[in-house]
């Protein structure tokens, strides 16, 4: 594990000197820090999904919170369009410096609390490192792999022994936390290996894994759900899932195969998820997961009807309704007709004018589920791919206020709608859409995604036409 350079000063010294001392009398807890080329004024703090405070940069781009009887725990604070972790207890003097550019990699801590939070960034980073590595060893035999997964987790579990002897004042909770981050992404990726050899090997029989292959899964609680917000064991459940879910049939790659396997995933959710919250969450991702990533508005009502069924969060099922009749209202060969979109000039264009004689793609966006950050390079990127095709990029509810504009795209391709505008008839859930027309002003495409895999053939299709 890299060792990490620890910036400091004499007046950053003094400060958690005396900080420390007060910190014990008044139960204080202090986190601030640096943002080098900030992408925003201010960074926002959260415990699981509720927000602890927004924190504003000053004039050095530094900012600080104060809090009296914080409790301990996992914590994430959020920048921009990223975010990370951080573990906060009480008395906590923890500054952190990052630099946008390279936001995880430049992360460093300093103060009370320090070394606990920058052994989890090395963790992390260290994890990142090495996907390629374990996608090599899933083409290893289940007996080879098992013996090279048994070797790194020894090593993770030395790892986490020689910390946990070298500080014995660290809490229970935060071994709990420490054990995880290094041990579940290992154990996530023996519950992707089944599927990935699959697709490797291409054989017709798979081999019987010995029992012992899942044995760590004793030791693991699917159902914690102060765990569900932190990135390592939500990543294991998902995986747990889907390998659960898989294993009830060998899926082959075809659309009914894909159907099946998306009622299976929510039917699994739902016998192995006992947290209602955390069920919840899961069945509203898959099926929006899979939904977007079929990049079509045909519908899989057997997956629908299942989610239904199994969710009782009312918010979901109502954003779940109105993503379906969304997908209604316009379909492949249909028209687009009777509204306009408008410039940042406030000038309309008919939206049949504006896709007159021209192969085009229609973006809608709502800052409610889609970062500027992540539309712009998505837009940008395909954009340069696929040149010829005129791109919208229209905004839900949007204004033409300068603040609305996404600095990466080209400002003639960025436009918006009102609350009252016809197009809303088809965007009442708010969330992405993306309307492939072709230039005799068809849809090709009612409900295409750009996160997809299947938009690159889609656009190259249109493209062509």
């Amino acid at each position: 594990m890299k060792t990490r350079i620890i910036y400091t000063t004499a007046l950053l010294f003094a400060f958690f000197l005396a900080s420390c001392k007060n910190n014990d009398a008044n139960n204080l807890a202090y986190f601030g820090g640096k943002i080098i080329n900030p992408k925003t004024k201010f960074v926002v703090l959260y415990t699981m999904d509720k927000l602890v405070d927004t924190l504003f940069l000053d004039d050095r781009n530094k900012f600080m919170g104060v809090y009296k009887d914080i409790n301990e725990g996992l914590y994430y604070f959020q920048h921009g369009n990223e975010n990370q972790y951080v573990y906060i207890e009480p008395n906590d003097s923890l500054m952190v410096r990052l630099n946008t550019w390279n936001f995880d990699e430049s992360i460093v801590f300093s103060g009370r609390g320090a070394e606990r939070n920058n052994i989890l960034i090395d963790i992390f980073l260290e994890d990142e490192k090495d996907k390629n590595f374990y996608y090599v060893l899933s083409k290893l035999s289940p007996e080879l792999y098992k013996q090279k997964i048994d070797s790194i987790l020894k090593q993770k579990l030395k790892t986490y022994e020689e910390y946990v002897a070298l500080h014995p004042l660290e809490t229970s909770n935060y071994f709990k936390i420490l054990n995880v981050a290094l041990t579940y992404p290992v154990y996530s990726r023996v519950e992707r290996y089944y599927k990935t050899y699959k697709d490797y090997s291409n054989l017709e029989t798979l081999p019987t894994l010995h029992e012992s292959f899942y044995s760590f899964r004793d030791k693991i609680d699917v159902n914690n759900d102060t765990l569900m917000y932190y990135t390592p064991y939500a990543t294991y459940i998902r995986n747990y899932l889907y390998n659960s879910a898989y294993n009830k049939n060998v899926y082959k790659n075809d659309s009914l195969a894909e159907t099946n396997f998306t009622v299976d995933l929510l039917q699994t959710i739902n016998s192995k998820i006992r947290v209602n919250s955390s069920k919840n969450a899961f069945l509203k991702s898959t099926l929006l997961d899979h939904f977007y990533n079929k990049s079509s508005c045909n519908i899989n009502r057997d997956a629908f009807e299942t989610f239904f069924e199994f969710s009782t969060n009312t918010k979901d099922k109502e954003l779940i309704k109105n993503l379906l009749r969304d997908s209604e209202k316009i379909s492949r060969g249909d028209r687009i007709a009777g509204f306009a979109i408008h410039d940042f000039t406030n000038q309309p264009f008919k939206i049949e004018d504006f896709t007159k004689n021209k192969n085009s793609v229609l973006f809608f966006w709502n800052k409610e589920y889609a970062s500027k950050i992540a539309v712009g390079s998505r837009i940008s990127y395909l954009q340069k791919r696929y040149p010829s095709l005129n791109f919208a990029v229209i905004e839900i509810d949007g204004g033409n206020s300068t603040s609305n504009r996404i600095e990466n795209i080209d400002i003639k391709n960025q436009f918006y709608i009102t609350k009252d505008n016809a197009a809303n008839n088809f965007l009442s859930c708010k969330m992405p859409r993306t309307i492939l027309i072709n230039k005799k002003g068809i849809v090709t495409n009612g409900f295409a995604s750009i996160s997809s895999k299947k938009i690159y053939f889609q656009l190259e299709e249109l493209q062509n036409k």
